[in-house]
C-alpha cells in the first residue's frame, strides 16, 4: 500500500508513538506523520491541529489522497486549545522552538493531569524546554536522535512524573546515552557552546559574568560526558 515517506526526523517522532494510541499531531502542516501511522496500522485515528488555514488545507489533501478522511479530524487551532481531552491519548508536537512547546502544554494541563504520552521534537531552546518539562511536572523517558542532511535532530518521549536534577550539561545535550549518534550531538553542542563563550570574549555588563561561568560549566559538562561516550565505545 503505498503511504507517504517520513523524513529521518518524523520517522524518530512516529517510533515513539504509543501503538494504538490516538494521536494528537500539532503543527501537523501535511500531515505526513499521522496519515503514514494510520497506514501502517499503528495507530488507528489522529487529530490534525495546526495554527494557519495553509498548513491545514495541505493536511487535507494528503489525508484526502491516501482516502484518509474518515480517520482524520481536523482543528485550525493554537496548540492543543481547540483538541479535548477525551479525544486523544497521545500528543505529538514536533518542527517548533523549545519555548513555544513549552507554552502549548502550559495551555493544556490536562496532558499532566491525564498523563498523556508526549512525543517532542523542539527545534531550539532545548535546555529551556528539558528545564520546562521538570519544573512543571514532567519527566522524559526516551530521548532520540536522528540525522537528516547535515543536521542531527532530538525527540522526547515525556509523561507526567518527577524527572529528578539534570545537570547543566544534560539541559542542553539531553540522556540520549545509547544512541549511535551521541557522539556527533555533543560536538555539535560542545561547538555551539565555545563559540559562545568567545563571543563573550568583550562582553560587558552585570549579567557577564554569571552567564560566562554557566557557559563553562556546561562545556566542562559537555567535555565529560563526551569523554565518557568514547570509553563507552571502546
Amino acid at each position: 500500500m503505498r503511504r507517504p515517506e517520513l523524513s529521518p526526523r518524523l520517522r524518530m517522532v512516529g517510533e515513539l508513538v504509543p501503538a494504538g494510541a490516538r494521536l494528537a499531531d500539532v503543527g501537523t502542516d501535511h500531515a505526513y506523520l499521522p496519515a503514514a501511522l494510520i497506514l501502517e496500522e499503528k495507530i488507528p485515528r489522529a487529530v490534525a491541529a495546526d495554527l494557519r488555514r495553509g498548513p491545514l488545507d495541505r493536511a487535507r489533501a494528503t489525508v484526502r489522497e491516501y482516502g484518509l478522511t474518515e480517520r482524520v479530524a481536523f482543528r485550525l487551532c493554537d496548540g492543543l486549545t481547540g483538541i479535548r481531552s477525551d479525544e486523544v491519548d497521545a500528543v505529538a508536537i514536533a518542527g517548533m522552538g523549545g519555548e513555544t512547546i513549552a507554552a502549548i502544554l502550559s495551555a493544556a494541563p490536562w496532558v499532566r493531569g491525564g498523563d498523556v504520552p508526549l512525543i517532542l521534537q523542539p527545534m531550539s531552546s532545548m535546555p529551556d524546554l528539558r528545564g520546562w518539562l521538570r519544573e512543571n511536572g514532567f519527566r522524559i523517558e526516551t530521548e532520540r536522535l536522528a540525522r537528516e542532511g547535515e543536521m542531527l535532530y532530538t525527540a522526547l518521549l515525556v509523561r507526567a512524573g518527577e524527572m529528578g536534577p539534570l545537570s547543566p550539561a544534560e539541559l542542553w545535550a539531553g540522556r540520549n546515552r545509547n544512541d549511535p549518534l551521541r557522539g556527533a550531538w555533543l560536538d555539535r553542542w560542545i561547538a555551539r557552546t565555545g563559540r559562545a563563550l568567545e563571543g563573550m570574549a568583550q562582553a560587558q555588563g552585570e549579567d557577564a559574568p554569571p552567564r560566562k561561568r554557566e557557559l563553562e560549566e556546561v562545556l566542562e559538562g559537555l567535555t565529560d560526558m563526551k569523554k565518557e561516550w568514547e570509553q563507552w565505545q571502546q
